[in-house]
């Protein structure tokens, strides 16, 4: 997958507060359909978001052995396709919080229910499919100092819409 423009920052900047990360996440209000999903394409989606996302690079155990990166999304702005729930298996670990979802046939997560964000969905970048994200900014979530990194980065206010309360 390419994108025109692609930024790596670590969350949060030294300087910035957690409500100024916020205010930044939420100035974008355009939004387009995302169509994605697994590699055999038994598990499709739609997902509405800005065709600019902050993507996660997570470092728990789970994420850093499946190379996953996501971009988190409020429930109500993610569809899965109608066939795709036959498709699908969950395993969870630790606080169970987090729900892996993965296609039965391939193996892939096209997205999960995060911990950070249980009210939400993390779709994985690579699983969308080409031509509407258009700039992605990676940052860095501790996942091995979870606890920690939840409370100094902006993340849980990802599968929030605008105008509710954290």
């Amino acid at each position: 997958m390419m994108f025109p423009f692609l930024t790596v920052v670590q969350e949060p900047p030294p300087s910035s507060s957690r409500n100024d990360s916020v205010k930044i996440i939420s100035m974008n209000a355009e939004t387009v359909i995302h169509s994605g999903g697994c590699h055999c394409k038994h598990v499709r989606w739609q997902v509405e978001a800005s065709p600019s996302v902050i993507a996660w690079q997570c470092s728990c155990s789970n994420c850093s052995m499946r190379g996953n990166t996501h971009f988190i999304v409020p429930s109500s702005k993610f569809k899965l396709s109608a066939n795709s729930e036959q498709y699908l298996t969950t395993y969870t670990f630790g606080s169970h919080t987090a729900k892996h979802k993965f296609c039965k046939i391939c193996g892939v997560t096209s997205f999960y229910v995060p911990r950070s964000n249980p009210d939400g969905v993390a779709v994985t970048v690579k699983c969308v499919d080409d031509g509407t994200l258009l700039h992605v900014e990676y940052r860095i979530f501790d996942g091995r100092n979870w606890e920690k990194s939840y409370e100094n980065t902006s993340i849980s206010a990802l599968s929030k819409i605008d105008g509710e309360s954290l």
